[in-house]
This record gives structure tokens, C-alpha cells and sequence, in this order.
């Protein structure tokens, strides 16, 4: 007659058989998991909208895949990447950005392309009354405070500058700026009337089309391109250069294009 089990012996097994249950249910999950793989791509904050609907089109078409975004300013996020924060790509707002990222071997520079151009644009709050039609409007007492981009840290504060200095008047709107961080702050203070006007790119002045109006549309010499590249310290440079692709295809620059941005 064959020995029974202690009960605690069978109380074990039992417990044991349960778990091996739930590990054996779970292993599907884990292993889809396992298979996922993350694409993170570091991009200008002008650049929010678009590649947002850009991410979730190319996880669609790539199974398995996610796309983490992180905006901010080019120079921040170039800085980010320099001291080893995790990206696989990196698309700018403007050439200096990306340069410096050229010069610190953040980027594979063989990868770098342009693949869309902006223009920088003067807003005013969407129920504003002041007649401005010219830069040097922006001088009159009624224009008290205008937001601008550092030019030290973001492209669109470059842009701006070297459009105010080509009309003489960078020093006379400098003395009544309020720095902004990146140009989707340029655009809130303007959006909430905390100052008279402010500089955005055309395409986040669209953002906002029921809380801001353009005033003036800002002729420059130097086109704002915006170049992307593959970061030299991605783990993943088939992927990545995949996502770049996809960026520069007809069905991406579709999507650009459906966001205000131009052709470079």
C-alpha cells in the first residue's frame, strides 16, 4: 500500500503546481515583452505635434515597436545626449543645434539629413487690437513685453535674432523680451495675453489658431531647415535609421506637411 503524503508535503505541491501554472500562462506575455523595443527619439519641441502622429504611424507599420518621444530644445536635448541620456535619434529645429552635436561625435554624421523647413512668425493674443504690420512696430510704448528665445540655447531665438538685427532692431526688442525655454513657452505666454506679442514658428503659431493670430510672417535669409541623424551611441542603428526613412518618405512628409512644416 503506498505511503501517503504528509499533508504539508501536498499543501507544497499544490502550491508549487500553481505557481509553475501562472509562470506558464504568463510566458507569452514575457516574451512579447522581450520582444519589444524601444525608439527613442529626441526632437525639437516646434516638432510635437507631428511626430507624435509620425510615432504612431511607424510603430503601425513596425510590429513590436515603440516610439518614445522627448521634446524640448534642440540645444538641451543635444546636451542630453552628450552626457549619455538614452536616444537613438536626434532631429533639431535648426543647423547649430546639430553641429554641435557633429562636433561633440553625438551623431552619426553619415545619417544626418534635412528633412523639413519652418519660418519664423510674429504672434499677437487671438482678441488683440494693436496695428502691428512691421518689425518696427514692436518698438511703440503699447508693445510692452514681447516673448523671444534665448538665441544662446534654442534655434528659434536664433532665427529670431538674426532677423531683428538684419532690420536694427534686435536691441530695442531685447530690452522688452521675456526669455522663453523653447518656442512652445514663446507661445503659451503669448496664448494666456502675458505679453504683447511674441516670436513662435509658423507651425506652433497653427497650434493654437482660436487663442493666437500671425501678425507678421519674418523674411530671412537663412532658411530654417531642420536636420536628423542617428545617434552614435543607439544600440539599435538599423532601426533608427528605419524611423529616418520613414521621416523623409512620402507618407511622412505628409504628415509634416498636414503641420504646416515645408519641404527643405
Amino acid at each position: 500500500m503506498p505511503t501517503p503524503f504528509p499533508a504539508h508535503a501536498m499543501r507544497r505541491l499544490a502550491a508549487t503546481t500553481a505557481i509553475t501554472a501562472v509562470v506558464l500562462a504568463a510566458l507569452p506575455f514575457m516574451a512579447a515583452t522581450a520582444q519589444a523595443t524601444d525608439l527613442v527619439v529626441s526632437a525639437a519641441s516646434s516638432l510635437t505635434n507631428a511626430f507624435k502622429d509620425l510615432g504612431t504611424a511607424f510603430e503601425q507599420q513596425n510590429p513590436g515597436v515603440k516610439v518614445i518621444n522627448n521634446f524640448g530644445a534642440s540645444d538641451i536635448l543635444m546636451q542630453q545626449i552628450v552626457r549619455g541620456a538614452p536616444a537613438d535619434v536626434f532631429a533639431s529645429a535648426d543647423q547649430t543645434a546639430m553641429d554641435k552635436a557633429v562636433a561633440e561625435k553625438a551623431v552619426q554624421v553619415s545619417t544626418r539629413r534635412n528633412f523639413a523647413a519652418n519660418q519664423i512668425v510674429l504672434i499677437v493674443p487671438g482678441d488683440s487690437t494693436l496695428p502691428l504690420a512691421s518689425l518696427k512696430d514692436l518698438t511703440r510704448p503699447a508693445v510692452r513685453k514681447i516673448a523671444l528665445g534665448n538665441p544662446a540655447s534654442v534655434p528659434f531665438g536664433r532665427y529670431t535674432r538674426t532677423a531683428l538685427e538684419s532690420a536694427g532692431l534686435w536691441d530695442a526688442v531685447l530690452a522688452k523680451g521675456v526669455m522663453a525655454q523653447n518656442v512652445r513657452q514663446s507661445l503659451d505666454y503669448v496664448a494666456r495675453g502675458e505679453v504683447e506679442a511674441g516670436f513662435v514658428f509658423a507651425t506652433d503659431a497653427a497650434v493654437m489658431p482660436d487663442k493666437v493670430k500671425v501678425a507678421i510672417r519674418i523674411p530671412s535669409d537663412t532658411p530654417a531647415t531642420y536636420p536628423i541623424a542617428v545617434t552614435a551611441s543607439t544600440a539599435q542603428a538599423e532601426l533608427a535609421a528605419k524611423y529616418l526613412a520613414y521621416v523623409q518618405s512620402v507618407a511622412g512628409q505628409a504628415v509634416l506637411a498636414r503641420y504646416g512644416f515645408l519641404k527643405p
